[in-house]
């Protein structure tokens, strides 16, 4: 018989209050029973994770070192300020690397059109054809012509096909040079193909006629 206060028998069913232990029992079953339907197993919960950048920038917004306060702790106030420095140059880094980041992304986002647009001069080039033989002088196809030069106009392309300016190697491609009357200067006679460019990036020079002072 045990004694009265003995420490019970390890793997004994009764708890502390004397009382047995009850079965835990767990329903793994991927069929409800009741209803008869699949059972989906809850998706973990994850803290979200916004942006890694504000959340750095947040985490290096709210860190606070008092000094006083540190040095009644027994931390020196050496230190603490150089502790201080440490998270200003930190957070100056993370500022210019955010810089870099936004610098990147205008300049990828910038790229992209440019590829866009010059996948689109052939197309143009057909169109400015078709124009000068009159088969666009009216119609739907005239319209549909008139839409996309007008849609490119708003990604920023502009068409280099002026004559009677001065001729500029950088926008314009000399093809022929012939005695001009009444030039004193280098001067664009005439287009034989338009260029274009976005901004300031020339994505095609113009192919010109130059007349050139006699």
């Amino acid at each position: 018989m045990a004694r009265h206060g003995q420490n019970e028998e390890p793997g004994s069913d009764a708890n502390r209050d004397g009382e047995p232990q009850k079965p835990v029992i767990r329903d793994n079953r991927k069929v409800d029973p009741e209803t008869g339907e699949a059972r989906h197993p809850e998706p973990e919960q994850h803290a979200e994770s916004g942006d890694a950048l504000s959340q750095a920038e947040d985490i290096l917004n709210s860190v606070e070192v008092p000094a006083e306060e540190s040095v009644a702790q027994g931390v020196d106030a050496a230190e603490a300020e150089e502790l201080k420095n440490d998270l200003r140059r930190l957070q100056a880094e993370y500022v210019n690397y955010r810089k870099r980041v936004e610098r990147d992304r205008a300049v990828a986002g910038e790229m992209a059109v440019i590829g866009v647009l010059n996948s689109l001069l052939p197309v143009l080039d057909d169109v400015d054809a078709a124009r000068q033989h009159g088969d666009l002088a009216d119609g739907p196809f005239a319209a549909i012509a008139a839409k996309l030069e007008t849609a490119l106009k708003t990604y920023g392309l502009v068409r280099i096909d002026e004559t009677g300016v001065e001729f500029d190697p950088t926008i314009h491609e000399a093809l022929i040079q012939q005695p001009g009357t009444d030039v004193e200067i280098d001067t664009v006679s005439q287009v034989l193909r338009s260029g274009y460019k976005s901004g300031d990036r020339v994505l095609r020079a113009a192919q010109v006629i130059v007349a050139v002072p006699a």
